[in-house]
């Protein structure tokens, strides 16, 4: 069973502004936009013949809420080609997916105002359900163009291996 330290040192918590997202073992550019870790137990609810009118609940299946990685338009093609690796358009009939490798793990990581690691998720078994290559155009706008994949995925947990970062303080005598 995995075990979790209080966090003695830290008053504060931690922002949302500090990330980073990696997968096949390097980050990802410019992404600056990352959708909630989300995990959803269905209710059973059921009851004894001899039961009062009032039912008991247990937990049924798990699911896990796709995940939305943003980013500015750029040259980097990394979205679109791990969107492309679930469908190819044009590729030829039977070639449309890369069943071999259409999912990646990935890794999204928390950081301390100071740029420390304070925390780290192994997301498992993700495919893009939905990229958006561009945003809608309007000339009278002033706005980065972003994109965006959606990341179907079949679990994530922390890694417990990231501890509590040693926070600096600054001497300012």
């Amino acid at each position: 069973m995995a075990q979790f330290s209080a966090n003695p040192q830290r008053f504060d918590p931690y922002k949302n502004f500090k990330f980073r997202v990696k997968w096949d073992g390097k980050y990802v550019a410019g992404v600056s936009k990352v959708g909630a870790l989300k995990r959803t137990t269905e209710v059973i609810k059921h009851r004894e013949g001899g039961d009062p009118s009032s039912s008991r609940k247990s937990p049924g299946k798990t699911e896990y809420d796709a995940i939305i990685l943003e980013r500015g338009v750029t040259h980097d093609p990394e979205f679109e080609r791990w969107a492309s690796k679930v469908w190819n358009y044009g590729s030829g009939l039977g070639s449309e997916v890369s069943l071999k490798d259409f999912r990646k793990d990935l890794i999204i990581e928390l950081y301390n105002e100071s740029g420390q690691l304070a925390l780290s998720y192994h997301v498992y078994r993700c495919w893009v359900s939905e990229y958006q290559a561009l945003p809608d155009l309007d000339s009278n706008a002033n706005a980065v163009a972003i994109q965006h994949i959606k990341l179907e995925n079949e679990g994530w947990e922390r890694d417990i291996s990231v501890t509590e970062p040693v926070e600096v303080s600054f001497d300012l005598a």
